[in-house]
């Protein structure tokens, strides 16, 4: 077997994106490894090979007015599911769910005397949310239009979720992102990026934004592990101040 001199890694790959070499980078740092372990080769090249440092890459949410043109869009007359509909994208702009957390939501979560939602998170922590007004009362006027007959009582529970899908069973993630994608594109808003995800950056920029959330208090909201995942928040708001300065019409004199 003959190898050829390592090159370094502006050579081998230059042109690619950050993330691109990073991943190549560590390809060629596992290969030579195995080569170097099973004594194929007499010594590794690969190593000192430094991985391209990543910046981290800014959410896409939506503006404010854009997202208060979601919601209006979304209760639309002629719609017999507006209801339950307009909860959903309520529920996620105004509480940052998760998709798994809004489609695992059962009435017994809700407690309207203290205006307060349990959610099962990732690696199945609970935590609380706190209701706004707006997502109380979309919850409410969708739990009086809620069918209540022929729900049916299956592996999903369905019988105790509180949004269901047209079948009378607990709502899919499948569906939810139909609905979402639906109403984006009523909104006029681009579907490639924004998402139900995407909704959820927009609650956390927004309150971040203009709540004077802590970011302490957004973290336990979100059900963030680590507080550096919160703090992309920050980097938006950030990010928006560099922006202005920039768009300074002495900036380039």
């Amino acid at each position: 077997m003959i190898l050829m001199p390592f090159s370094p890694i502006s050579h081998l790959i230059s042109g690619s994106k950050p993330a691109t070499r990073a991943r190549k980078a560590s390809t060629i740092r596992i290969f030579f490894a195995y080569l170097y372990d099973q004594k194929i080769i007499p010594d590794n090249p690969a190593i000192g090979l430094k991985t391209p440092k990543l910046g981290k890459r800014m959410p896409k949410y939506l503006s404010l007015e854009d997202s208060k043109k979601l919601l209006n869009v979304t209760y639309d007359e002629n719609d017999e599911n507006k209801e339950r509909d307009y909860a959903i994208i309520t529920l996620f702009l105004n509480c940052g769910l998760r998709l798994s957390e809004l489609v695992g939501i059962n009435i017994s979560n809700i407690d309207f005397s203290e205006n307060r939602l349990t959610v099962i998170g990732k690696g199945n922590k609970e935590r609380t949310i706190y209701l706004n007004n707006a997502c109380v009362n979309a919850i409410k006027d969708y739990i009086s239009v809620r069918p209540t007959e022929g729900v049916k009582n299956d592996s999903k529970a369905s019988n105790k979720a509180l949004f269901l899908s047209n079948r009378k069973e607990r709502i899919s993630n499948r569906t939810v992102q139909y609905i979402v994608d639906r109403e984006l594109t009523k909104a006029g808003l681009d579907t490639s990026k924004y998402s139900t995800h995407k909704l959820r950056h927009t609650a956390a920029t927004l309150m971040y934004q203009y709540g004077n959330v802590d970011i302490r208090a957004l973290q336990e909201l979100l059900g963030h592990e680590s507080i550096a995942t919160t703090e992309i928040y920050t980097h938006v708001s950030n990010e928006q101040v560099r922006n202005a300065v920039e768009s300074n019409p002495l900036a380039n004199l």
